[in-house]
Formats: structure tokens, sequence, C-alpha cells
């Protein structure tokens, strides 16, 4: 699934191929592309056409397109989702979800999700205090974020009670992480995933949001990560930082830090990847 550095590539292509034009027309296809606005395809087209898009924002994995008359175009991109800028006149890919069509008639905007765990919404219900969408009030501040508090963090994980690599994937507490960044932050921190939150001391948790902050800065830079097409930016190009990568997906090799074996190990219907030497586990803590 995208994590912040693929959304934010994301947001920064919509930026450059959406923000400031006026949407002409919105065709949507699949029953699943609008399952959140429950008002349906003909409205959600009714409520677009017409509307300039005035920004491109993200938190954490979730974007939206604030429009001229207050309203947000809430995209998620699931595990597949994306949007691509393309001329009017080329073919229609697979799995196409949505195409929004411009009144200055260049390329228009489609969205693509294969396995159809994204979706678009409409939110006009106004904003949070931090500047979001209402309906994504849920969803924590993410590390880059000026609304992220580092204090509000450290208390708020240490009152958790559960173990590390837990708590930075709810979305609830620091909004972004997913599996490969979280594993990537850890190793970086010289943490393990199964420390128990309420006995981490401050300069270890810092040393942790300084190692996030730092593999998603250079994440995005990359272009974020992309395994498969189905990840890709606005432009149809793919991200580099997989070659970056230096512990997620390298089960058996040499930890570029002190050559011990990477290793693999279940996490809960997932995998986690660390070096056992770097990352030494916990005496006593939560698996």
């Amino acid at each position: 699934m995208p994590e912040l550095p693929e959304v934010e590539t994301v947001r920064i292509g919509l930026e450059r191929w959406a923000v400031g034009r006026t949407i002409a027309a919105v065709e949507t296809y699949g029953d699943r592309t609008l399952r959140r606005f429950l008002a349906g395809p003909g409205e959600f087209a009714a409520r677009l056409v017409g509307r300039r898009i005035e920004a491109a924002r993200r938190r954490g994995k979730f974007l939206w397109l604030p429009l001229d008359d207050g309203a947000h175009l809430l995209a998620h991109l699931g595990m597949s989702g994306q949007f691509r800028a393309v001329s009017p006149d080329e073919p229609d890919a697979s799995h196409l979800r949505a195409r929004f069509r411009f009144t200055d008639g260049g390329t228009e905007l489609r969205f693509i999700d294969q396995r159809t765990f994204g979706g678009l919404s409409l939110d006009d219900s106004g904003e949070t205090a931090d500047g979001a969408p209402q309906s994504l009030a849920h969803v924590a501040p993410d590390p880059f974020e000026s609304a992220f508090s580092d204090a509000r963090f450290v208390a708020a994980i240490r009152r958790r009670r559960t173990g590390l690599k837990r708590a930075i994937l709810d979305q609830t507490l620091i909004s972004g992480i997913g599996n490969i960044y979280a594993d990537e932050a850890l190793w970086r921190a010289k943490l393990h995933y199964a420390r128990a939150t309420e006995g981490l001391r401050r300069p270890e948790i810092d040393r942790l949001l300084a190692a996030a902050r730092a593999v998603m800065a250079d994440a995005i830079a990359a272009g974020g990560t992309s395994f498969d097409a189905l990840y890709v930016a606005v432009n149809g190009e793919s991200g580099w930082f997989d070659r970056s990568l230096e512990v997620y997906g390298r089960e058996g090799e040499p930890c570029s830090r002190c050559g011990t074996a990477i290793v693999r190990q279940q996490f809960t219907n997932r995998s986690s990847y660390l070096c056992p030497r770097c990352q030494p586990r916990p005496r006593r803590g939560r698996w």
C-alpha cells in the first residue's frame, strides 16, 4: 500500500497537473469508486463540474483537492490507486475508475485502481482546526506537518502499552508510516519492533522520529518505492527508492552497517525485516 512518500509524490504531480484548472466533466466507473460518497455518481459529477481546483494537499496517506466552493475532493489510493495525467486521445487503461476533463482542453486526469481498495469522495463539512477536512479528523498529523507535536507524540506513545511497530503503524497516533518505512525507520534508529512503548526513553523516541523523517524525505526525493506497476507517479514514472532500502525485502542479505544477515519475522498478518545485531530483541516486550 502506498505510504507517505508515495502519496506525497502523487500530491506533487497533482499540484502540477490539476491545481488551477476548472473541471468540465466527470465520469466514474464501478460501484466501489464512490462507495464513501452515498449520494452517487450523478451528484458527484454535478457537484464537481464548474469547480476550480485550488490546491493539492495530503495528510499521511490521504489526499484532498480543495475546491473553490469550499468543498474537498478526497482520494485514497488504497493498494493500487493511481492518478494519471494523460492526453484525451490516449486509450483508456485497464481498471479505469474515474475521468476528469478540464475546461482548458488539455491533459485529463484519470483515476486507475486495479484492486479497487482506493476511492474518491466529496466533503463539504468544513475543516478541522489544523486544516484537514472534517472526515479526516480521526487521522493524526504526519511527522512533516506543522500540526505534529513531538512532545504530544512522546506522551501518547508511552500511554499505549503496546509494541513499538504497532504504535507507529497506528494512523490515529502518527499518520503516513506503513510497513516499509516502519522497518526502515526502526533500522536507522537501532530499535526493535517489539520494544514496549511504555518503557521507551525520550532520546529513543526522538531518534525514531528523526529516522522516520529522514527515510521518508529520502524516499520522496527518489519518487517513492515502486515494486511493480501498481504504484507510479502522475506522469507515469516509477519511484526508485527500492534501490536504497536497508532491510525491507532484504532477507538474508548483509546489513550495510554491521554485515549481519537481515532476517524476516512474522508480524501480525505481515512481516518485519530487521538486523538482529543492530536491533537486538528486547528481553521483555510485546510481540
